[in-house]
C-alpha cells in the first residue's frame, strides 16, 4: 500500500509520522483492497485548543473512503479518523458480501 503524508504550513515530527504510518497500515487486516492513502496534516489558525486536523484517504478498488477529524493533538485525531475509517470500511465489506 502507498501512503503519502502532507503537513500542511508545517514541519512534522518523524515521530508522528511513523505513529500514522503504523496505524494506517493495520488497516488491511479490516479490508483488503486498500490500495493507497493519502494523509494530511493542518494547524487550524483558530484560538480554539483543538486546532489540529487530520484528514485521511483511502483509495480503494472502485472507490474512495474519508474521515477528517479535529482534536488537542494529531494522535488523537489520527486514531479517531482511524476508527472511522474501519467503521465505514466494516459498512462496505458487508455490503459486498451481500452481493
Amino acid at each position: 500500500m502507498d501512503i503519502k503524508m502532507h503537513s500542511i504550513r508545517f514541519d512534522a515530527d518523524q515521530k508522528l509520522l511513523t505513529f500514522i504510518d503504523t496505524k494506517i497500515k493495520k488497516l488491511p487486516t479490516v479490508y483488503d483492497d486498500i490500495m493507497g492513502a493519502e494523509v494530511f496534516l493542518r494547524l487550524n489558525n483558530d484560538e480554539d485548543r483543538e486546532n489540529k486536523l487530520v484528514e485521511i484517504k483511502l483509495d480503494i478498488k472502485g472507490q474512495t473512503v474519508f474521515a477528517k477529524k479535529q482534536c488537542k493533538t494529531f494522535e488523537e485525531a489520527t486514531d479517531l479518523s482511524i476508527d472511522a475509517l474501519k467503521k465505514q470500511l466494516l459498512k462496505r465489506k458487508t455490503k459486498v458480501r451481500k452481493k
